[in-house]
């Protein structure tokens, strides 16, 4: 057998992977990061681990909790629950609310539309009792979730994100629990680009709110995600935008004002449009490429990735992204279909990025003993030709 070392295309792109810092960026907020949604590279970070209390975006995972309840079929949009006077007290008490009344019975749907858009208090007291009986059993239900999903310096003490000393997470845990949703649930992720919420109140006119997420109407593709505003904490916004087939989420804390947090949310999401590209390497379960086989019904097999392989290259630096296949061939039937029989391998500038098993992507059968005993002489007479 041979080591077969195939060259399967050279890309003239620039692969910058360190991270960018404040000497070419400089986002004027305490803590900050940006994140490729394909690839999952991080483009750019300030104080990523640093400690905050999440304010407003402490709503993603009370969402969540909803989310997953309902795609496990323990919970249904049309599904009601009735206002307690604890939910209730928190539209009476100066803190963003959907407006809920005591005994008023609403929709899951309508709840959530109501936390996300309206970012109301009272909505998310509301739905953590009726899902978990107290607040404070839904709060752990969103820990839990949390160290589930790896944000390891997170921890929830309440549903709404309002003060609390131990409401605690960091920029980066955000960002982790925000592509969680985006890619568990894109069909109800389609409630954070909603710009109003109507809520038809007991006892008043209907109240029509508007989404407090500033981006939503810069017409620059944002389609979320959820803004907040604590007094020590100043103002934070965790924000997503997808443009021609690219989608890019920021976290950042700490902005001095409304107009720095839209404005500087709007920089950075831009900076990053701009100055890189991402690069499709390959698509899990579609064929990539085939190799040879030997003595095998069929003469080459199909071979594809288990994942997505994504990378993001930096426009303005152009080298070298060399993508090689690396296994010992031709390769002996018989094969089983999902079979490891290469390994896909990303260099750049001659540096190992990373590595990843080929699968076969069909059974192949050995050849019948006669054919095998003709191709073997075949081989030796005339060698491999």
């Amino acid at each position: 057998m041979k080591k077969f070392n195939f060259i399967i295309f050279i890309l003239f792109f620039s692969l910058f992977y360190s991270k960018i810092h404040s000497s070419e960026l400089d986002v004027k907020a305490k803590t900050v990061i940006l994140q490729d949604y394909l690839s999952g590279k991080i483009l750019y970070e300030k104080e990523p681990d640093l400690p905050i209390f999440p304010a407003s975006m402490t709503k993603i995972m009370t969402t969540i909790i909803a989310f997953d309840l309902i795609k496990r079929g323990e919970l249904s949009l049309d599904e009601k629950f009735i206002v307690s006077e604890n939910a209730w007290r928190l539209s009476q008490a100066g803190y963003s609310s959907m407006f809920i009344m005591v005994g008023d019975s609403i929709s899951v749907e309508n709840l959530l539309r109501g936390i996300i858009v309206a970012s109301g208090n009272d909505a998310c007291i509301a739905l953590a009792e009726g899902i978990a009986g107290t607040e404070e059993e839904f709060a752990i239900m969103m820990t839990a979730k949390a160290q589930e999903l790896g944000m390891t310096n997170t921890n929830f003490a309440n549903s709404s994100g309002i003060n609390h000393p131990k409401n605690l997470s960091t920029v980066k845990d955000i960002l982790i629990m925000s592509d969680y949703l985006i890619r568990n649930y894109p069909e109800f992720y389609e409630y954070y680009k909603e710009t109003d919420f109507t809520w038809d109140r007991t006892g008043g006119d209907p109240i029509k709110q508007g989404n407090r997420n500033p981006l939503l109407y810069k017409n620059m593709g944002a389609d979320g995600i959820k803004t907040g505003y604590l007094a020590y904490e100043k103002y934070s916004l965790a924000s997503s935008i997808e443009k021609k087939g690219r989608r890019l989420i920021a976290v950042a804390s700490g902005f001095s004002t409304k107009n720095s947090r839209s404005r500087e949310s709007q920089k950075l999401l831009t900076w990053g449009l701009t100055n890189f590209n991402t690069i499709e390497i390959s698509k899990k379960d579609n064929v990539f490429t085939e190799l040879e086989v030997w003595l095998g019904q069929k003469d080459m097999v199909a071979v594809h990735t288990r994942n997505n392989i994504y990378k993001t290259i930096r426009k303005a630096r152009l080298k070298n992204l060399e993508v090689k296949i690396l296994y010992d061939g031709p390769i002996e039937a018989p094969i089983r279909k999902d079979e490891k029989i290469a390994k896909l391998i990303i260099n750049y500038d001659g540096n190992l990025l990373s590595e990843h098993d080929l699968l076969a992507s069909e059974n192949i059968k050995k050849m019948n003993i006669i054919s095998r005993i003709l191709k073997s002489i075949n081989y030796l007479i005339w060698g491999d030709v």
